[in-house]
């Protein structure tokens, strides 16, 4: 059975951009051993849907309940921006639902007093038992459910980007093939999103945009559907990463017989 062991006086630095590939080069890295092989993020399959997804789908349809807005990995200072814009989407379209679903657990109720001090209509996931939802909130006080959630949307806003938080991975709703919305301070995941505007495939929104931002890509059912499909098509010419880079270090393998492999 080969065993392998690394080639001796061999060095290799795997990138995931060609600005990061120029970065090391400029501190020293030999150009030679440098190479760029992409975002490693991009290869992470969706997960399975868990079972609540399915009742949900099958809820909202037979509620008539449309649009569905997913915000997930919503942080502190966000709730309230979303809301507003929901409250002014609900006015043209009273049957729409919001499915909220914030970041960090501690805060789950904390979200839900903010949904009773401005009377909107909501229900906790982890108590719906598979009422009907129509006109309000599904407040996700669950964990593990979000990337699967994003495929019941019409829209999808990725959190902590509205506030100076740096943002949060866009790729879940891209899986899905569904038109995203971000805020402005993506920091965190800059050169994913910069990809995804190249292409016309993310949407970058002030707090003040927001709202009309909502109602415009409702209206617009060609317009919408097409900025999903970018989204998706920008995600499947990323793929590859993960072979790129187990090729890259291949290379870097010498196999030799466990004989000759020297015991500790």
């Amino acid at each position: 059975m080969p065993e392998f062991r690394t080639a001796p006086g061999r060095n290799l630095f795997v990138a995931q951009t060609d600005e990061d590939a120029r970065r090391l080069v400029a501190i020293g890295a030999p150009a030679e051993r440098v190479s760029v092989s992409g975002n490693l993020k991009f290869d992470v399959p969706a997960p399975a849907a868990p079972a609540v997804v399915a009742s949900l789908q099958a809820v909202l349809r037979q509620s008539d309940a449309g649009p569905v807005l997913v915000c997930g990995s919503t942080v502190e200072g966000e709730e309230p921006l979303l809301l507003r814009a929901f409250e002014n989407v609900l006015a043209s379209h009273p049957r729409a639902v919001m499915i909220l679903a914030p970041r960090h657990p501690e805060r789950f109720s904390e979200v839900a007093r903010l949904l009773e001090q401005l009377g909107i209509r909501f229900w906790r996931r982890s108590l719906w038992s598979g009422d009907p939802i129509t006109g309000g909130v599904l407040l996700v006080d669950t964990i593990g459910e979000l990337a699967a959630l994003y495929s019941l949307a019409d829209i999808a806003f990725v959190g902590g980007s509205l506030v100076p938080r740096g943002g949060h991975n866009i790729i879940e709703p891209a899986q899905h093939g569904i038109p995203i919305v971000v805020g402005t301070h993506t920091e965190n995941f800059r050169d994913i999103v910069r990809l995804f505007q190249r292409n016309d495939a993310v949407r970058v929104v002030t707090p003040a945009e927001l709202p009309l931002l909502f109602l415009d890509l409702i209206s617009n059912d060609s317009a919408r559907k097409a900025l999903g499909q970018r989204a998706a098509q920008t995600l499947r010419s990323q793929n590859g990463a993960a072979q790129r880079t187990a090729d890259a270090l291949q290379g870097l393998l010498d196999p030799v017989s466990v004989s000759a492999v020297t015991p500790p």
